[in-house]
């Protein structure tokens, strides 16, 4: 028998950040109760600002009964001289019945007393306060609270609570908070409690009451109040999925409205601009011909016939926070930028201050780009001079909008702030880009920078960070990577790969360890190697074979993986790929470093003759890329498989043993120059 389940739980205001960082937390939690106290249902949790609901179509009335089988101490360990030992006794005691009523069992090799008992399922009306309080006591909210003069806490006060299961009206206690049949609807509706006859009675009074009770019937609210504004004024509204997500949390009776604001603050950067609507207020950038416009969109959550005065009181609060703004960029303009004051701004214990940090990022900048100082002056049009210069320029401004006003109140726009005010400052465009593109890319397929130029200064930051933080010993371990050193080295190997330049990581590090204090290199090195490993999209094993033939040039290992993932790809290669592991396994025992030479005059088959020819051919032909020389070696297979129906390698004769397996493991070591291929798995 089942019977319809709703649990709500009336709370003050919910904070929607840490309420979305575990919402599926919360949805599993529950699951994990129910098959604890086996009674698995389906269920659907919603919530709103003020409550968070269980709601269940079929939940078992009662628990099934149960069959219990225990195991206890060997018998051999339970009696001694007939009697029964300590063992046997606590085992009798835990399953509530005297000795003389357990039984015996084969467990293993050994005789066990043993016990089964059917259990009868509890009610679940029984069950239900137990597993409630456990599934609050399992959302972990982060920061919570205490009130009244209570102990216990969560993240905000309990005010009502409803635990209706069927007809009735479960007596439970929460936070000294007793359930019983009301809710609480919109406040503008009614500040006092409501009445709910029934379970299927409470979606009509929520929406009765001004609540849309289903966050997805929010947004599909919201979302289509946007297509609506759109359509009237003729604009474009930025649909931040993390902002409507937080907007949907907060309200119960969302409203999309457009406010204005005053033309002079657009003045300001867009960025600054939508990081105070953002950040600060909740409103939707507004955009008019693909340029930011003097609107804003709120969600309200009020509810009124009359919008105009919720219009006119978000304009109001938005307007000092643009005039803050307007003011720091000003002042900051006139100030203009300078690292002044970055060497009382301390970095890293034992890597000095933000001023040293510079001064170890322009070093690094700088042999960066005399090694990729070809492909700039072909790309720019300047001399070596000219991009000293510019380089030595761009690092040292890159950090000083930090003394700034504005990022002093928007941290969050360090870098972008001194794109904005180099460029208003008639710096160079490689020093204003370079400045803006410093960071990237700050995550996982996010944007690139936009030259080489800026691209050097992106890796000089990084480059620093990661052999500074490693001399003084703070490396990554497990999980934990405080400093985004992991994101560091694929910031990197993303950039290499995306300008196509060499960095070999030997050489690399031998050129820039000069500038920290000594550690163990080898260390940086495999956790690079590591990271690598995990940046490029491909088959595991590809990366495995690429790393294995001892590369360590990224843009290379870029190269080969990507060529040979295609190759090994081919739902045709698998068939194949036996002859292959042959020619590893052959190749195995034999020195690859050692003196390889072939001696045709000892070739005694035909298939010797025809696999020589066609391996001297693969090796006398220019390839143009890695890709066409894989499919040339691999092209092999014919004159191979001949080459093992015909040819005993291991013969008996030492001189035509050595002679066969040298051009096996010649054929092997070409492949190996691209990959281990005995690492590939398909």
């Amino acid at each position: 028998m089942t019977q319809p389940l709703l649990i709500e739980i009336g709370v003050e205001e919910l904070p929607a950040i840490p309420l979305l960082k575990i919402v599926k937390n919360i949805e599993n939690a529950w699951k994990k109760i129910l098959e604890e106290y086996r009674l698995e249902s389906d269920f659907t949790f919603l919530y709103t600002p003020r409550r968070l609901v269980l709601m269940h179509d079929a939940m078992p009335a009662k628990q099934e009964d149960s069959i219990v089988e225990l195991m206890g101490p060997p018998v051999a360990a339970a009696f001694k001289d007939g009697e029964p030992t300590p063992a046997a006794l606590g085992f009798a005691r835990k399953c509530g019945v005297d000795v003389s009523e357990l039984g015996r069992a084969q467990k293993g090799k050994s005789e066990v007393l043993y016990f089964k008992k059917e259990e009868k399922g509890e009610a679940t009306d029984a069950l239900l306060e137990d597993m409630i309080q456990k599934w609050i006591a399992s959302m972990a909210f982060g920061k919570m609270m205490r009130w009244g003069d209570r102990s216990d806490e969560f993240i905000r006060p309990v005010r009502w609570l409803q635990v209706r299961l069927g007809e009735n009206s479960v007596p439970v206690e929460l936070f000294g908070v007793s359930s019983d049949t009301k809710t609480y609807v919109h406040r503008m509706v009614s500040y006092d409690a409501v009445e709910v006859p029934s379970i299927e009675a409470y979606p009509q009074v929520l929406k009765e009451g001004a609540v849309t009770l289903e966050p997805a019937a929010r947004e599909a609210r919201i979302l289509e109040e946007f297509d609506a504004l759109e359509e009237e004024h003729g604009i474009v509204i930025e649909r931040d999925s993390a902002l409507l997500a937080e907007v949907v949390a907060i309200t119960e009776n969302p409203k999309a409205l457009v406010g204005k604001f005053d033309e002079m603050f657009l003045e300001l950067p867009p960025e600054v601009i939508i990081t105070s609507m953002k950040e600060h207020q909740r409103y939707f950038p507004v955009f008019e011909n693909g340029k930011i416009t003097n609107k804003f969109v709120v969600v309200s959550n009020a509810y009124t016939d009359d919008y105009s005065k919720v219009i006119a009181g978000n304009e109001r609060v938005l307007k000092p926070r643009l005039a803050d703004g307007l003011f720091f960029y000003r002042n900051d303009l006139r100030n203009g930028l300078s690292t002044a004051g970055l060497e009382k701004v301390q970095f890293i214990d034992g890597l000095g201050t933000l001023a040293d940090k510079i001064k170890r990022e322009k070093r690094i900048a700088l042999r960066l780009l005399a090694l990729y100082m070809d492909k700039l002056e072909a790309q720019t049009g300047k001399t070596p001079a000219e991009l000293e210069k510019l380089m030595d320029r761009a690092v040292e401004l890159a950090k000083a909008d930090l003394m700034s006003e504005m990022v002093y109140e928007f941290t969050e726009l360090q870098g972008l702030m001194g794109y904005y005010y180099a460029k208003a400052l008639g710096e160079d465009p490689l020093v204003y880009n370079a400045i803006k593109e410093q960071y990237m890319p700050v995550g996982e397929g996010a944007e690139l920078p936009g030259s080489l130029f800026s691209a050097i200064v992106a890796m000089s930051i990084k480059l620093d960070t990661l052999l500074g933080l490693f001399s003084v010993g703070k490396i990554p371990t497990g999980s934990k990577d405080p400093f985004a050193l992991r994101r560091a080295v694929n910031g990197i190997v993303r950039i290499v790969i995306d300008n196509d330049i060499p960095f070999n990581i030997d050489d690399m590090l031998e050129l820039l360890k000069d500038e920290y204090e000594s550690f163990d290199i080898e260390q940086l090195k495999a956790f690079i190697i590591e990271r690598i490993n995990k940046s490029l999209d491909a088959n595991p094993s590809v990366i495995a074979a690429v790393l294995a033939s001892g590369e360590l040039d990224i843009n290379e290992i870029a190269k080969k993986v990507a060529a040979l993932n295609e190759i090994v790809a081919d739902e045709s290669f698998k068939e194949q790929f036996a002859t292959f592991k042959r020619v590893a396994n052959i190749s195995r025992d034999v020195d690859l470093d050692g003196d390889l030479s072939i001696d045709v005059s000892l070739f005694t088959e035909d298939a010797e003759v025809s696999l020589y020819n066609a391996y001297e051919k693969v090796l006398n032909q220019a390839f143009s890329d890695y890709k066409t020389k894989l499919e040339a070696l691999f092209g092999l297979k014919r004159e191979l498989d001949a080459y093992f129906d015909d040819v005993l390698v291991n013969a008996e004769d030492e001189a035509l043993r050595k002679n066969r397996q040298h051009l096996i493991a010649s054929i092997y070591k070409t492949f190996r120059d691209i990959a281990d291929i005995k690492e590939i798995t398909v």
